[in-house]
């Protein structure tokens, strides 16, 4: 491989330190960092530590300063509400501005908590704003989580203040998040000063004055503040990872860093220029949407989307596309299950040709696994390039990318393209020592890792290290598997759980899943291992059949059998292929096959809070017992 990457990429390998410098120059800090990172007590890794900025101050005011006030900043549709909103950059500092005075008022200083529990309403990004332009530290909790998961997430936190809505939106269905608010606060140990409620029309609160706080009355008599200086390592947020049980895992993203890679990131991995339109398909309780929905796009200079809905039955399978010809979206960044349901309903992508989607220059995928046969369907349909990109909550940006910003590389189905510059990607074999090309291991990344990447755990060191850092010394453990090819493509195989060991032979679960997914019936699909008396696992595979599919299950089910053992081999015999209506999956999009394995063995399930909708585990037992 050679050329403009190439260069980009020695350069960061051969002094890390000055490249970051080189890319710091990006942001208009108050007092310009003098260097570029150090490590604490700990030997945790700190970027820009010396500097002073703020983060809203990037995001908002000094594109109003550049005299782009009446660009637009951010764009809101809600499908399931019918409403369409636009705010110019001044118009949402307008907003930010007062709202930062109302939680001032409150008594929320630099350095406070604040735990945001709200819908994809504008309001939830005026609020994730404020706190950044008060130097306070937002924790977003996904809207209409449990009370339980959301009480031991404010117990964790500690916050001064909670900001919430009365409900959200869920297709056809309201959640009152009020009622689960009010129960997670009584059953947290801590206890909150305030909570400031977004009134909607499809279900007011009740208000317990003088705890709770009605959003749009304060406003009304809020006073305009300006932005506080933080240094580079003061916290910007805490976001808690999905799927979390018991102690939940805060990932800290420190001003600095953060605001560094967004910029770079958004040239670099997503091709983007100022005043372009980016949609992240996303939530804000997800890292994507802190990322690519709040932050990135707006330090950047660009429009930004936030869509209250789904690709799916808001109203069809077209929603993703009327979306793009109405605000001429330059970019568009989904998981591949958002495609995977479209391609279920639409295969022959009837919707995509229905709007004008020319000002659509790429598709980038992220979140989970791209497939090849998802990735396949997209090219042929759309005719777009297809960017898949590999990063994880904990990193907060791309690890690995087709960085079509510095140059547009060849794409090969199944691999996220090659490392990022920043990212120092490895595969290590179960002694530490460095796999050959095409040889499977552990993925990690040489510390320190890059700017905007988690520097530890919100008030767990000792988790950090345990994690992350003590399995691979030197090195910051990925939790994936996978592969460096000869010309120094990253494939990801799945996490390193996800390995099925069939007598003695290690099978890898994402290599069939690739088989499986191909078979032109098959919408989608999830393989894992099953307890097996003889072998010790074997693997199993649960489809979704695409809609217009008017063949029968068995059918699909021999063939697939005959297919896997015709291009792994005989070991990788699947024991039961099973069709279902569809799959578990967490709100953002991840296939549970940990739970399906669980239902299959006898376990107990042990299902996380993340879940999309838990009735399907029943839907899959019925199905389990008529098979």
């Amino acid at each position: 491989m050679s050329g403009q990457y190439q260069q980009e990429y020695r350069a960061f390998s051969d002094n890390p330190e000055q490249f970051w410098m080189q890319q710091s120059k990006r942001i208009p800090w108050f007092s310009s960092p003098q260097k570029a990172y150090h490590q604490d007590e700990n030997g945790f890794y700190h970027w820009f530590a010396d500097a002073e900025l703020n983060t809203c101050y990037l995001a908002l005011d000094q594109h109003v300063d550049m005299g782009h006030s009446e660009q637009t900043a951010l764009i809101y549709d809600s499908p399931v509400t019918n409403t369409k909103r636009t705010y110019s950059y001044q118009q949402l500092l307008n907003e930010v501005e007062k709202f930062a005075g109302v939680m001032q008022d409150l008594g929320v200083t630099k350095g406070d908590r604040v735990v945001i529990y709200m819908p994809m309403i504008p309001e939830a990004v005026i609020g994730m704003l404020a706190c950044a332009r008060l130097g306070a530290i937002h924790s977003v909790v996904f809207g209409g989580f449990a009370a339980h998961e959301l009480a031991v997430r404010i117990d964790d936190a500690t916050p001064k203040l909670v900001l919430s809505a009365s409900c959200g939106i869920e297709i056809d269905r309201v959640i009152e998040y009020k009622p689960l608010l009010d129960e997670a606060l009584s059953q947290a140990k801590h206890k909150v000063e305030h909570c400031v409620v977004y009134q909607r029309e499809q279900a007011p609160a009740d208000i317990q004055a003088p705890r709770d706080v009605d959003w749009q009355s304060a406003m009304q008599g809020a006073k305009a503040v300006g932005a506080t200086p933080v240094m580079g390592d003061d916290p910007l947020y805490i976001l808690y990872t999905s799927g979390t049980t018991g102690t939940p895992k805060g990932v800290v993203r420190e001003n600095g860093g953060h605001a560094v890679a967004m910029h770079y990131s958004m040239e670099t991995v997503y091709g983007m220029k100022p005043g372009e339109v980016f949609w992240a398909a996303s939530d804000i309780g997800w890292v994507v949407g802190h990322s690519y929905i709040v932050y990135a796009p707006l330090i950047f200079g660009c429009t930004t989307v936030l869509y209250e809905g789904k690709p799916v039955r808001t109203p069809d399978a077209s929603a993703f596309w009327r979306v793009v010809e109405e605000y001429k979206v330059t970019a568009l960044f989904s998981a591949p299950t958002a495609f995977r349901a479209i391609k279920k309903e639409d295969p022959h992508a009837q919707g995509f040709n229905q709007y004008d989607t020319s000002s659509l220059k790429r598709l980038f995928l992220a979140g989970e696994r791209l497939d090849p046969p998802t990735y396949e369907w997209l090219k042929e349909k759309t005719g777009l390039p297809v960017l898949d990109h590999w990063w994880q909550t904990e990193t907060g940006w791309a690890i690995a990318c087709n960085p079509i910003g510095i140059e547009s590389l060849l794409t090969k189905a199944g691999s996220a393209t090659v490392p990022t510059p920043g990212f120092d990607v490895q595969i290590l074999d179960v002694h530490g020592e460095q796999c050959e090309a095409n040889e499977q291991g552990a993925v990690v990344i040489k510390l320190p890792l890059p700017p905007g990447c988690l520097p530890t755990v919100w008030q767990n060191d000792t988790r950090f290290k345990a994690g992350y850092l003590n399995q691979y010394p030197g090195y910051y453990l990925t939790g994936d598997g996978g592969y460096l090819d000869e010309d120094g493509y990253l494939f990801i195989m799945g996490r390193t759980d996800d390995v099925i060991n069939v007598a003695g032979h290690r099978l890898s679960t994402g290599e069939m899943e690739e088989i499986v997914a191909g078979h032109p019936a098959v919408a989608e699909c999830a393989v894992f291992a099953i307890h097996d008396a003889l072998k010790g696992q074997v693997p199993m595979a649960m489809v979704v059949l695409k809609d217009d599919y008017q063949g029968e299950c068995a059918t699909v089910e021999q063939e697939l059998k005959a297919t896997v053992r015709g291009k792994i081999g005989a070991i990788a015999c699947l024991k039961d292929i099973v069709c279902v209506p569809r799959l578990p999956k967490t709100r953002s999009g991840k296939i549970l096959r940990k739970n399906l394995r669980q239902l299959i063995d006898g376990e107990e399930l042990q299902i996380p809070s993340t879940i999309d909708d838990a009735s399907i585990f029943d839907e899959i037992s019925e199905c389990l017992q008529t098979s």
